[in-house]
């Protein structure tokens, strides 16, 4: 798999194949070896496992290797008390105690959704954590309850003189979703600057096509200041908290709504499911064989996925059979098979 299909979350050429199941239990298996309790190693097993499902191999059960190496080395708070710090009708904040963002996040989304469903829309922010994973799994839970939603993602930052203008908004995820009837909901799950970051034609980018970047770099923007100057992080270079644990400093947002304040459910997700089919039907774009939507591809996959099990790549197995090694764990697969 070359590095250009890495990362564009292509599935790879050559790869072994590995049940759901398997990949999920052997994630918690090295998140419990690192120090995680049981359930929320089960957890980390499970919200990884579903970004391999669904071909986001960037954020799926690859990101272990690091989060294992970040616990073990007390960069990361093993057990930390996630907590609420306040709450109203329509909105709840977490704490992450130091820990892996990926809690706060989950159970902060679960509240929201129950706060949602009861009066329209609610919003959740969390702070004092780590890395949240891919927005996107956030994204679909409310889609699930026929909800809307935009997640994002802030850090500190330290911004110094003479950096790249795209500089805040480095490392901002973004995730917008749209549910369906029947067919896959619309996910949008994306980094707004990370092309400008990896691509060697940032030069001529800029010039040829001036607009799209400052849009790129604007919703970065409003992705630090949601997701994280409102949750009170640091903008430039000196003013950053003391942070107990180094891997922190990340902070999560979300807001969902419900369809059915603005129209019929039922009539919504039949409009849905006959868009998905015209954009289906659609030319591609040069280099694809079809055309098809955020979200729908990646349901496509799940399916599959689900099915005949998980293509693990040479590097991705390379990289979870190192962590194997480290952490006394087995493979779901023959070594070096």
């Amino acid at each position: 798999m070359t590095e250009a299909v890495y990362k564009l979350n292509l599935p790879p050429e050559t790869f072994v194949r590995v049940a759901h199941g398997e990949m999920q239990d052997f994630v918690a298996a090295v998140a419990r070896a690192a120090g995680l309790v049981a359930d929320r190693a089960a957890l980390l097993g499970e919200l990884l496992t579903s970004n391999d499902l669904r071909g986001v191999f960037s954020h799926g059960t690859r990101q272990i290797c690091r989060y294992a190496r970040m616990m073990r080395d007390g960069d990361l708070n093993v057990n930390p008390d996630v907590r609420v710090l306040r709450e109203g009708p329509t909105s709840v904040v977490m704490d992450g105690d130091g820990g892996l963002g990926y809690f706060p996040m989950y159970e902060g989304t679960l509240r929201a959704i129950e706060k949602a469903r009861a009066l329209g829309v609610a919003v959740v922010q969390t702070k004092n954590h780590g890395h949240i994973g891919a927005a996107g799994i956030y994204s679909r839970m409310p889609v699930a309850h026929m909800m809307g939603a935009f997640v994002t993602a802030g850090g500190q930052l330290k911004l110094e003189p003479g950096q790249p203008v795209y500089t805040p908004a480095i490392g901002s995820p973004v995730s917008i979703s749209a549910p369906a009837g029947r067919e896959p909901p619309i996910v949008v799950d994306f980094a707004p600057v990370y092309d400008l970051r990896i691509s060697p034609r940032w030069p001529e980018l800029a010039e040829w096509i001036p607009g799209t970047i400052f849009r790129c770099i604007g919703l970065g923007m409003i992705a630090q200041s949601w997701g994280g100057v409102m949750a009170g992080t640091a903008s430039a270079a000196g003013r950053e908290h003391t942070r107990r644990y180094r891997a922190t400093g990340q902070c999560g947002f979300a807001f969902m709504f419900q369809v059915g304040l603005f129209t019929d459910p039922d009539e919504y997700g039949r409009e849905m499911d006959a868009l998905a089919t015209r954009l289906r039907e659609l030319a591609p774009l040069e280099g694809f064989e079809t055309a098809s939507y955020a979200g729908g591809i990646e349901g496509e996959r799940e399916l599959e996925f689900r099915a005949h099990g998980i293509p693990i790549g040479p590097e991705h197995r390379c990289d979870l059979e190192a962590i194997a090694a480290e952490f006394g764990v087995d493979v779901p697969w023959t070594k070096g098979g």
